[in-house]
Formats: C-alpha cells, sequence, structure tokens
C-alpha cells in the first residue's frame, strides 16, 4: 500500500432556515432546512496503513480517541467494509464545537469519503451516507456535497442553488448543545410544512434560535446587534450567527466594528462541496 499522507478539505456548513415541523415517534424531530456550504473549514490528513488500526494523532480536551467523529466514521466504515486496512489521522481544527457549523459532522463525512478511496471500497455515495446518518442527522449532506433542501431528520435531499452570498460568521463565548435545544419545552415544533420550490430567505426562519435567544443572552445580544448592520441568522441550533453581504468587502467592514470578544470569520458560500472535486482529483492523479 502507498502510506503517503493526503489532506481533504472539511468545509463548514450553514443551515439558510431550520423549521421544526414536529417531533417523531423515535424521539427525533421532523425538520425542513436548506444546507449552504462555506468555504472555511478544518483540514484532515489521512495517512492509510496495512495494520488495521485506526489512529486520532490530534488530542482533543474532554473528548476520549474513542468518542470522536472522526474514529466513529472510520471505524464503522471498517466495520461495514470488513476492512482489514487501518489510518493515522490528525486534524487542524478551525470549526468551533457547539457552533451551528456542522464541523463534527463534516469531520466524520470527510474521513468517510476519503476513506472509501484511500482503502479502494468502492461505496456510492448513498452507502456512505446510510453509514454516516447512524452517526449524525447532518453527515449525509456532507457525503454528498451539494447544497440541499433538506427534510426528515435531515437526510431527504433536494438539491437547490441559493445565492452564494458572502457571509460574516460570528461567535459569542457559549458553546449550545444540540440535544439540549431539541429536548427544550420553548422549541417550536409546528411549522407549517412548506416545499423545496415555496423557500425563500423573507419567508422562513430558524425555530432554534427563538429557544436559543431566550437562554442565552450572549446570543441574543450578538444578534440584535448584527441585525442592524446585515440581514442575519442564527445557524443550526447555534451558536454561531450568518449576516450575508453581497461583497466580501462589506462582510469584512462590519466585521471590523465588532464588539469585543466576538469570534468571526468571512466566506463565500458556495453549493459545491470543494470535497467533490477533491476526491475527484486524488482519483484521477494520485489514488493509492
Amino acid at each position: 500500500m502507498n502510506s503517503a499522507s493526503y489532506q481533504f478539505f472539511s468545509p463548514a456548513k450553514i443551515n439558510l432556515f431550520l423549521h421544526v415541523i414536529g417531533r417523531r415517534p423515535d424521539g427525533y424531530h421532523n425538520l425542513q432546512t436548506v444546507f449552504q456550504f462555506l468555504d472555511y473549514g478544518d483540514q484532515i490528513t489521512i495517512t492509510p496503513t496495512e495494520n488495521g488500526k485506526l489512529s486520532l494523532l490530534t488530542k482533543f480536551e474532554g473528548v476520549a480517541e474513542q468518542d470522536n467523529l472522526i474514529i466513529k466514521a472510520a471505524k464503522a466504515l471498517q466495520t461495514a467494509a470488513d476492512c482489514s486496512l487501518g489510518a493515522e489521522i490528525s486534524i487542524e481544527k478551525k470549526l468551533p464545537m457547539g457552533g451551528g457549523l456542522g464541523g463534527g459532522s463534516s469531520n466524520a463525512a470527510t474521513v468517510l469519503v476519503a476513506l472509501n478511496q484511500l482503502w479502494q471500497l468502492d461505496y456510492s455515495k448513498q452507502e456512505l451516507a446510510d453509514i454516516g446518518l447512524a452517526l449524525g442527522a447532518d453527515v449525509p449532506i456532507f457525503v454528498h456535497g451539494y447544497a440541499a433542501f433538506a427534510e426528515g431528520v435531515g437526510e431527504q435531499l433536494t438539491p437547490v442553488a441559493p445565492p452564494e452570498y458572502w457571509y460574516l460568521v460570528t461567535k459569542p463565548k457559549v458553546s449550545i448543545s444540540t440535544v439540549s435545544v431539541f429536548t427544550s419545552v420553548d422549541l417550536p415544533r409546528n411549522t407549517p410544512h412548506i416545499s423545496a420550490s415555496e423557500w425563500s430567505m423573507a419567508n422562513t426562519h430558524n425555530d432554534c434560535q427563538t429557544m436559543v435567544t431566550k437562554h442565552y443572552p450572549e446570543v441574543a445580544n450578538l444578534y440584535a446587534w448584527l441585525i442592524e448592520y446585515a440581514p442575519s441568522r442564527m445557524t443550526g441550533t447555534g451558536a454561531c450567527i450568518f449576516s450575508y453581504f453581497e461583497t466580501e468587502q462589506a462582510a469584512r467592514e462590519v466585521e471590523k466594528l465588532l464588539p469585543p470578544g466576538i469570534e468571526s470569520f468571512v466566506a463565500k458560500g458556495l453549493n459545491h462541496s470543494p470535497l467533490v472535486d477533491q476526491m475527484v482529483q486524488l482519483s484521477s492523479t494520485d489514488s493509492p
């Protein structure tokens, strides 16, 4: 086996809106949302090995290696394929935890897609997405790699092409557990169903934002500040808020004015994940 190391981009996502349609019998929620990627994310380095061992070389405080989604994804694929190969994996982490940017799900999906090729398993994207869904509801969108109107728990995807705005993404000093949002009695759960052809920024919202701004003043205060400068909305279950602009310069001008203590970055919205192009290039030029 070629034991070279390979680098893969693990992009962020934003939810342009997020409606909670109702609670399911299994305890999950039926949702409607639109996912879009950002040209900002983590870098994952993978070295395939022949010893069958899966190692995460980057340590995360408070998270055991076996509990990290990166290792969970690799193990799930290895088990599904009854594969005897292994991998050493490291990550340059930029995406915040508890931000609603899908960092963990993106990492898991990137590992699934990359190892499928590095281990030469030939699983289809749908097969990888099915494996990924057991790890998290947002994993399939990163596997498929296209902007989509999503339903169910987020796995029923219809391709869409929203405007690729420039986004200022901001995060106050708070992390929010997805579980805490979806178990809250203050979460709206009865937003009417819409079709993929009906949605727009004007006729949608984020139901989770209603709950989060009630319980997290840091998010509420930041949102109130941002909305004075540009259309803004919380992504996912928070705590990150995106504000959208026609130009990069406009986004950066507002970024300069942010209150102290706010994490931020400016990124371009993408309807096509860079990871897809990266995998095509790898298969054509440098397959192991």
